[in-house]
């Protein structure tokens, strides 16, 4: 699999990353790519791009984004969400959400970060159960 992680909100998402590649390591998962991006708004591109690598079953989508003084967060995390799973159905393959938000405090965002290990979980599982079907 392969990890995109935003650059924006770093000391969360660095914190998310750790745990994710914990995670993948746990279950036995090779990790090929880890790939940083300005923000989750650009994760989905570059999730495209790995997918279409013949050594990446997967992605790992992560990042948290964090409510500010206006809906930004809202937008940003609806075209990231919608994107991710349009790339997922046209590539055949699993997108981890391990993206948290929107309307989070910084607070909340670092209470949140294993969530990037659930995402490992579900890529993991998502791919287990394409290759039954």
């Amino acid at each position: 699999m392969a990890i995109v992680a935003s650059l924006f909100n770093r000391e969360v998402v660095d914190r998310m990353v750790e745990r994710a590649l914990a995670r993948a390591r746990e279950r036995g998962v090779q990790v090929s790519a880890v790939v940083r991006v300005p923000g989750a708004y650009e994760i989905p591109l570059a999730a495209q791009r790995l997918l279409e690598r013949g050594d990446v079953d997967g992605v790992v989508a992560i990042g948290a984004v964090i409510k500010g003084e206006t809906l930004h967060d809202e937008a940003i995390m609806t075209a990231s969400c919608s994107g991710l799973m349009d790339i997922a159905l046209r590539a055949g393959k699993p997108v981890g959400l391990g993206i948290t938000g929107p309307g989070m405090s910084d607070e909340q965002a670092l209470a949140r970060i294993d969530s990037a290990s659930r995402a490992v979980d579900a890529v993991v599982a998502m791919h287990e159960l394409l290759r039954g079907l």
